[in-house]
Formats: structure tokens, C-alpha cells, sequence
């Protein structure tokens, strides 16, 4: 059985915490600041990068899908087209996690409930 956090701890956790977050927002600007551009390997990785961690994520949230036994990976694969429609169409990132999330909870919950 674990104790519960100290007062102390806790504000040394959100003490380090505010540390670091501070810090990894702070040293782009240290080391690319001022009037000089970022340099052309760092703006291929901001254009490369998002695309691919997005398809690691959807890859990793269709991981579960068992297409032999009911409800045969519908609902997820649903709401992924959907996502994908919507940020296709809408171009707003809130708008799509949000309503096929919300298509998500729905049909598990309601149309392929057990």
C-alpha cells in the first residue's frame, strides 16, 4: 500500500514540473531566437513529423479491432472516417477529436452495446 504525498512532495512535483515545462519551451528560443530563421532540417521535421505521429496514433488506437468477432471493429473504424472527414473538410482539429469521440461513445454504448 502506497502513503499519500506529502504537502512538500506535492509542491516539489508541480514545482519540477513547472521547471521543466518552462524549460522545453525556453530553449527553442535560446538556441533559434532573434532575427535568424530556423534552420532548413528543423522545418522539415515541423512538416513531417505531425503527419506521422498522427498515423502512429490512429495505428495505435485501431491496435484492439478483432475483425472476426462482433462488432467486428465498426464503431472505431466509424469514427475514424469521420475524424477524417471532418478535419478533410473543417480544418479544425477541436471539431473532429470531439465529434467522433462523442460518435464513438455512442455506438458503443448504444448501438453495438452487448
Amino acid at each position: 500500500m502506497t502513503s499519500p504525498v506529502s504537502t512538500f512532495g506535492a509542491l516539489a512535483i508541480i514545482a519540477v514540473t513547472a521547471l521543466c515545462t518552462f524549460v522545453t519551451r525556453a530553449v527553442p528560443f535560446a538556441f533559434f531566437g532573434g532575427k535568424k530563421g530556423s534552420p532548413a532540417w528543423i522545418t522539415y521535421l515541423g512538416q513531417v513529423l505531425p503527419p506521422a505521429i498522427i498515423a502512429i496514433l490512429v495505428v495505435y488506437c485501431l491496435r484492439g479491432i478483432t475483425p472476426t468477432s462482433y462488432p467486428f471493429g465498426i464503431p472505431e473504424l466509424v469514427s475514424v472516417a469521420v475524424a477524417a472527414v471532418l478535419q478533410k473538410y473543417k480544418h479544425n482539429n477541436l471539431l473532429s477529436i470531439l465529434c467522433s469521440t462523442v460518435l464513438y461513445m455512442f455506438l458503443v454504448q448504444t448501438v453495438f452495446h452487448s
